[in-house]
């Protein structure tokens, strides 16, 4: 059964995947796209809600990252945070410009309780604000729920349409009680029904792998750090004796790392590989000493290593890839 899902559209923020962690904090499935997402793939994916990021840029610039405005009239609920919030405004006819006065930093914030993004939650409250630019004109149909001394937008609503706005971060520890503001728009606008579970993840993916990959061999570059080790782990029980690990050792970890590595493996029902290449490494990086020479010297002889123990495996028709996101 597919949960319900928030998509969060990316505009340049660096927090963007910490938005999506703290939904899933709340029992709600997440995930992250670029803000150019069509209106059609927006669609397919039937989120329940939509989540706009922040980002450096300033909404009113012709090369500023823009998203699709039919995305307001569809009827499903967003959030704007920060530029979402701006670029939210923007796209319905608001109006941003520079701040007189632009914030960094706590701020003491006062919320309208009868908001549903606040319900529950007491008059005065602190968020991080980190903005030059605000919302100086509010598009028709939204009001104003939250201000702070040099902001009286610091927060928008236009419940009829289900489109709201924080010019604060709510994702981040430094606005307390940020992650009740995410959970009341999850689930007293959108909806919610708290169905993601995190412990039901691992069958859940470990079907969805079954699924895909039939009776074919995978095969994977194992570096040993968190992402690979994860996907390697939930490889092997979902195709066990079917994946292959491919582990280049460089000579350049930690002492004794290499062996480390090999024995979290070992009892895996997996093709560990080890590739012992610490004297071709160390041969071609000899008297190299340009960070970004030896960058593009260790990346290219990962990548040779890689392919003749590739080219050795013949029943492989998958590649998998541990990065958490793309």
């Amino acid at each position: 059964m597919k949960n319900q899902t928030v998509l969060i559209l990316d505009f340049g923020g660096q927090y963007k995947e910490l938005i999506a962690r703290r939904v899933r904090e709340c029992k709600v499935y997440s995930i992250v796209k670029p803000g150019d997402i069509t209106v059609a793939e927006i669609k397919d994916i039937d989120p329940i809600g939509i989540i706009l990021t922040g980002g450096p840029s300033s909404v009113y610039k012709e090369d500023s990252p823009h998203c699709d405005k039919e995305i307001f009239s569809l009827g499903i609920p967003v959030l704007g945070i920060c530029y979402g919030t701006q670029l939210l405004a923007w796209s319905v006819g608001g109006k941003v410009e520079p701040c007189a006065v632009s914030e960094y930093g706590k701020t003491k914030i006062t919320v309208s309780p009868k908001c549903d993004l606040y319900k529950g939650m007491d008059k005065e409250q602190i968020g991080l604000m980190s903005h030059t630019d605000q919302i100086t004109v509010l598009p028709e149909g939204f009001v104003s729920v939250a201000s702070t001394k040099d902001c009286k937008n610091a927060s928008i609503a236009d419940k009829k349409r289900k489109l709201y706005g924080m010019q604060f971060h709510p994702e981040v520890e430094s606005t307390p009680n940020g992650t009740k503001f995410i959970k009341n728009f999850l689930y007293e606008i959108c909806g919610a029904k708290g169905d993601y579970n995190l412990k039901n993840l691992e069958g859940q993916l470990i079907e969805q792998i079954r699924n895909q990959v039939g009776d074919n061999h995978v095969l994977l570059a194992l570096s040993g750090g968190v992402d690979s080790s994860v996907c390697a782990a939930l490889l092997s029980k979902a195709i066990p004796g079917r994946l292959h690990c491919v582990f280049v050792d460089h000579g350049l970890m930690r002492k004794d790392e290499g062996d480390q590595i090999e024995e979290a493996f070992k009892d895996k029902d997996i093709d560990f590989i080890r590739v012992n290449a610490k004297d071709r490494f160390l041969k071609a990086l000899k008297g190299v000493v340009d960070p970004e020479q030896k960058r593009k010297i260790i990346g290219a002889m990962f990548i040779e290593a890689f392919k003749i123990e590739r080219d050795k495996l013949s029943d492989v028709k998958f590649l998998a890839q541990g990065t958490i996101y793309p």
